[in-house]
């Protein structure tokens, strides 16, 4: 796990046991191999550079949506902006390029995507092998765009990731997701008491998560997409009825 934060950043000393940075995953091989498959690009993205050494990224990354907590780490790791990086970036967009230009260019920002330094391919998300992962990605229920859930197999393993969910909206396809996975990383933003935030927002509540596995038959849940207000000290009290994500974390399916 590099971030596992939702919505924005979380600095500062209430923060550092479970991390501050906002929504990424790297996918590890299992066989000693560089990771070559990331899921989502937020400030979590910086840290990809400790699992590859001095070495530039080849691989893929697949973004789930494109709020600015999921994209943000994009132009700020120095292991895919170098001439020697390779890396197909998967988006939710029929014209996926001409889409996150809308959100990193002048003058939000200094230089647009293609200026990225390395072969890059702008490419629509679609379920496919990826990187030696059979990934199946479909629309769920969130608030502002269009937001996927994502499922990756490999070698009789599966992970299922839906940082945002609202699983109170009955979605389907989310559900056929995360059907029997072995590790399910989702969406425990808010908690019951702050239902009703959640579900104006698009997103779960710990109990909502808990449900929403229980229906699948999830063998292990995790709660990732911590609202970057909930400190160290109320995460550990979360930790005592749910198993939830921390940066740093390796976690096998």
């Amino acid at each position: 796990m590099l971030g596992v934060r939702g919505s924005t950043p979380a600095p500062g000393s209430a923060f550092t046991r479970y991390g501050g940075n906002t929504s990424c995953v790297a996918v590890l091989p299992g066989d000693g191999d560089a990771p070559a498959l990331v899921l989502d690009a937020g400030t979590g993205l910086r840290g990809l550079g400790g699992l590859l050494g001095d070495a530039a990224f080849h691989g893929s990354i697949v973004l789930t949506h494109l709020h600015w907590d999921h994209v943000q780490g994009l132009p700020f790791c120095p292991a895919l902006d170098r001439p020697d990086a390779r890396v197909d970036l998967y988006l939710p967009s029929p014209r996926p390029l001409e889409t996150l230009t809308r959100v990193m260019s002048p003058p939000h920002f200094p230089i647009t995507p293609d200026g990225l330094g390395g072969a890059w391919r702008f490419l629509t998300s679609a379920s496919r092998t990826i990187e030696g992962f059979d990934v199946t990605v479909a629309e769920i229920s969130h608030k502002g765009g269009v937001t996927l859930g994502v499922r990756v197999e490999r070698d009789g393993r599966s992970v299922a990731y839906l940082p945002d969910h609202c699983p109170q909206a009955g979605c389907e396809a989310a559900a056929e997701l995360a059907a029997g996975v072995d590790l399910l990383l989702h969406d425990g933003q808010f908690l019951p008491g702050e239902q009703a935030m959640a579900d104006a927002y698009g997103h779960a509540t710990t109990a909502d998560a808990a449900a929403f596995a229980a229906r699948c038959g999830v063998r292990r849940l995790v709660l990732t997409h911590h609202a970057p207000t909930r400190t160290d000290d109320a995460l550990d009290v979360l930790a005592k009825e749910f198993e939830v994500a921390r940066e740093g974390d390796v976690l096998v399916p």
